[in-house]
């Protein structure tokens, strides 16, 4: 089991760059391109550290982007993670010739779930080594709200062992967000093996990001991104 150890230096030092833990996110089905465009425009002004957007928007996005410190983050298999492996290659690398500077890959679920390991590294190792290819990272999405305790541990070695940068976990499709609990049992296991943490799903408040990166969270997935800017410039008495 994890244990809610809460490491209060981390909290003190993401209060000093909120703006730079923060994966700020427009995936719902129906965002427009006016939306895109007015949110690239937020997160240019915020620094965010990434803007991520579904596959048909990523040109657009790069080049409402292009000049700033901002990553571009895009989605492979989303949002089930079931698509063959060649399926997966195929779109990262149509992805990254786009202008991705990041994917967020879902993992397969019935491998995690049927404890196919070999087949889930192979997966990862796949789409790590085409995004490194182009200088991008690659975060592995697990899930969490389908996986026992035993299972997110094994997920996250793989994602490890299989040379992804990040294990993230949810994409906010799934039966719920990510929680406390997700973090304290994963962050432990990434951080001896080498990789970072992201956590996702269903953050719409500054006091929830802070809870989770206390936890061992190193970014911040949320469509909640701007409002939690908001919530921490209030909070330093700034504007």
């Amino acid at each position: 089991m994890g244990s809610f150890i809460f490491d209060l230096t981390r909290v003190k030092r993401a209060l000093e760059r909120i703006p730079e833990i923060i994966d700020h996110t427009l995936l719902k089905p129906i965002a427009s391109r006016d939306e895109v465009l007015n949110h690239c425009s937020e997160a240019r002004k915020e620094g965010v550290r990434a803007f991520c957007v579904s596959p048909y928007f990523v040109k657009l996005a790069k080049e409402a982007l292009r000049g700033s410190q901002v990553r571009l983050c895009t989605v492979v298999g989303f949002p089930l993670g079931f698509e063959p492996i060649d399926i997966k290659a195929l779109e990262a690398s149509r992805y990254l010739e786009t202008g991705a500077d990041e994917i967020d890959m879902v993992a397969n679920l019935h491998a995690i779930k049927m404890h196919n390991w070999e087949y889930l590294r192979e997966e990862i190792s796949r789409i790590s080594e085409i995004a490194h290819e182009y200088g991008a990272s690659l975060k592995v999405i697990i899930e969490t709200g389908y996986l026992d305790d035993h299972e997110m541990i094994m997920a996250t070695e793989v994602v490890a062992k299989a040379k992804a940068d990040f294990v993230k976990t949810c994409t906010g499709f799934g039966p719920r967000g990510v929680s406390l609990h997700d973090i304290a049992i994963i962050a432990p296991v990434a951080h001896r093996l080498g990789i970072g943490v992201k956590a996702a799903g269903g953050i719409r408040r500054l006091e929830e990001l802070l809870a989770l990166v206390a936890a061992g969270a190193d970014i911040i997935g949320t469509s909640s991104g701007l409002a939690i800017i908001k919530a921490w410039k209030a909070l330093r008495g700034s504007t």
